[in-house]
Parts: structure tokens; C-alpha cells; sequence
């Protein structure tokens, strides 16, 4: 009875495993970035993600307390305000309402599930949108934008929302 040779075998599949690696390593590697060099996309005079706007809302005849968060997408509808918008109910989860205009969808902080309270954008249809029961799963098309403290209740039956600025 004759052994069978596994060395060729063994020496295509390492030719195979290595001709992988190199691969996926193909090029120089990048030079990190300097962490002293200002980004040309987050200019001096912008206020940084982190900082909260507060702003007063109005549910029908109803003062809540309301914050945005710093996003891009958040300054540009406090550039809206005042404003007054005709909420309609969507999928027993949220109320919408249309804007006057798109909002940036650029340097969007990562994506998160709505919970209920939450005011956020939805970038494909360009509305607004008032979570009164958690979202669904985190999406990059909804932006969240701050939050109304509400009771879920109060933001379920809700006609109109006011917003203006604190």
C-alpha cells in the first residue's frame, strides 16, 4: 500500500492563501490624517454637533420643552423658524408634516432607532417627523433632530406643531 503526496495539496493552498493577502493589501497605505488640520467641512463658526439649541414648542395650545441637537440638519431647520406645521398621523407611530424646504443631509451623525419624543428628518421624502411610540431600526435616511418632552399621548393626538426660537 503506497501513502498519497499531500504536499501538493498543501503547497496550492498556501500559494492560494497568499495570493489573498496580497490581494487585499495592493497600494501604499494612506498617510493618517493630521489631527492639527482644520477640516474645510466643519467651519470655526459653526457650533459643534454636541451643542444643544433649545427652542420652545408648541402642541396645539400646549407649551413643551424642546431641544435640537448641533447636526447640520438641525441648524438648518432652526433656520426655518418660527414655524408652523399640520401634523398627520403615519403607521400609528409618528406624526409628519412637509417643509418648506429640503434639509442637509451632510456630516449626519450616525444613525439611531426613534424613540418616542423624538423630532427627526426623513431625508427621502424631505419631512419632518414626531415619534410618539419608538421607531424602527436605525436608518441613515432618518436623521434624528432633538427631542420634545411630552407625554407619548399628547404627541399621538397632536394637530399642530409650533416651533420657535428660545
Amino acid at each position: 500500500m503506497t501513502v498519497p503526496h499531500h504536499r501538493p495539496r498543501a503547497a496550492a493552498a498556501a500559494g492560494l492563501l497568499l495570493a489573498a493577502t496580497a490581494a487585499c493589501s495592493v497600494g501604499p497605505p494612506r498617510p493618517a490624517a493630521s489631527p492639527t488640520a482644520p477640516s474645510a467641512a466643519s467651519p470655526s463658526s459653526a457650533p459643534p454637533r454636541s451643542t444643544r439649541m433649545h427652542l420652545h414648542a408648541t402642541l396645539d395650545a400646549t407649551r413643551v420643552a424642546a431641544t435640537f441637537n448641533g447636526s447640520p440638519a438641525a441648524r438648518g431647520l432652526a433656520s426655518l423658524l418660527p414655524l408652523t406645521l399640520k401634523l398627520k398621523d403615519f403607521h400609528a407611530t409618528e406624526r409628519i408634516a412637509d417643509l418648506p424646504r429640503r434639509l442637509t443631509t451632510d456630516d449626519a451623525p450616525a444613525p439611531q432607532a426613534a424613540r418616542a419624543g423624538d423630532l427627526a428628518y426623513y431625508a427621502p421624502w424631505g419631512n419632518l417627523a414626531l415619534f410618539y411610540r419608538d421607531g424602527p431600526t436605525a436608518s441613515a435616511d432618518l436623521l434624528i433632530l432633538g427631542h420634545l418632552d411630552a407625554d407619548p399621548r399628547r404627541l399621538a393626538t397632536a394637530e399642530r406643531l409650533t416651533l420657535t426660537a428660545a
